[in-house]
């Protein structure tokens, strides 16, 4: 970044999120003390808070080839308070670490500031501070806080019990299939624009189902995570931190349209899009069964929906069934794999 120094880049970073920030006491009690420009941020809160760490690494999440700068900042947002989403957590304060590789210039910087500051302002976040620092590849980090008015509200991965209903939020293997079609444009052609496009959008720019998880919080959740590796691998952590077993039947997915064009012109099985390749950011979450109905409704008036794709066992581990009967073993995205 030749001719650009540190602490002029921070200022107009800082100025580009600042539209972002609140000047105020928020709606949970937290009120903003000290924000950008100091060694620190200051708040004080009220009732519990939710506190998230995510990343996205070029190379390893996204390549800028095929992802617009503005995408990746409102990816790294998204993605980070997906995690509040699954906590039942209502978004509230965000830290960003920056690294910056010699070929970024300060236009595109500001360019993926710009994307995050739309998602901030979307979901009413303070971006409070962080930090800039060169690096090999361009990489985001983003720390989030959410808050509830108590620690009771939150929804944990631990609670799912025998005889729970297992519920996904809206649709699967839509964001596999759109990089899929950002890899090889050729797929789009058994496709419509529109459909092609939507595909595309929801790897580049997913949403984080904030107002379905608080909803769903509030309807009784027994466990709950986001789809960020897959819901196979997902669902993993559930059973595990529940000490259940989870049956989820593939024929009950909610396929997004395109899924399974793209899987075939591709040669691969629409079902591993939607259960081991992640990135859908939906919210995977147990249920009592008395609690289904009003949960679906509380979702649904979210602008999304709620659609049952199994049970809660006793037992271990996670199966996939399915419409023969026949058991598949559940995979995921790992951080570490190539």
């Amino acid at each position: 970044m030749m001719g650009v120094n540190e602490f002029d880049l921070i200022a107009r970073l800082v100025e580009t999120v600042a539209d972002a920030r609140r000047e105020r006491t928020s709606k949970w009690g937290v009120q903003v003390a000290v924000a950008s420009g100091d060694d620190a941020a200051v708040t004080v809160p009220h009732g519990a808070t939710a506190i998230s760490v995510d990343s996205l690494v070029e190379g390893v999440h996204f390549r800028r080839q095929t992802a617009p700068l503005g995408s990746v900042g409102r990816k790294a947002l998204s993605a980070a308070l997906s995690d509040l989403a699954a906590m039942g957590a209502a978004p509230g304060e965000a830290y960003v670490q920056l690294g910056v590789p010699d070929d970024l210039d300060e236009g595109g910087c500001l360019e993926l500031a710009e994307g995050l500051a739309q998602v901030a302002a979307e979901h009413d976040v303070d971006v409070l501070g962080g930090d800039v620092t060169r690096a090999p590849a361009l990489w985001v980090a983003i720390t989030v806080v959410g808050h509830a008015d108590s620690a009771d509200e939150l929804v944990r991965r631990a609670g799912a019990s025998p005889d729970d209903v297992l519920a996904v939020t809206g649709e699967l293997g839509g964001a596999a299939a759109g990089l899929l079609l950002l890899d090889r444009p050729e797929l789009a052609e058994a496709l419509g624009e529109e459909v092609a496009e939507a595909l595309r959008r929801r790897q580049l720019d997913p949403r984080p189902r904030l107002a379905a998880g608080r909803a769903l919080a509030a309807a009784g959740a027994s466990a709950m995570i986001d789809v960020s590796d897959g819901l196979g691998g997902d669902a993993g952590h559930v059973a595990m931190a529940s000490s259940v077993r989870l049956v989820i039947e593939l024929e009950r997915l909610p396929l997004q349209a395109g899924v399974g064009e793209v899987a075939a012109a591709a040669g691969v099985d629409a079902d591993d899009l939607a259960t081991a390749r992640g990135e859908d950011y939906e919210l995977l979450v147990a249920l009592p069964l008395e609690r289904v109905d009003r949960a679906s409704a509380e979702v649904a008036a979210t602008g999304s929906a709620l659609t049952p794709i199994g049970a809660v066992e006793q037992g271990e581990g996670v199966v996939l069934l399915a419409a023969d009967g026949s058991e598949r073993e559940p995979a995921g995205f790992d951080q570490l794999r190539p």
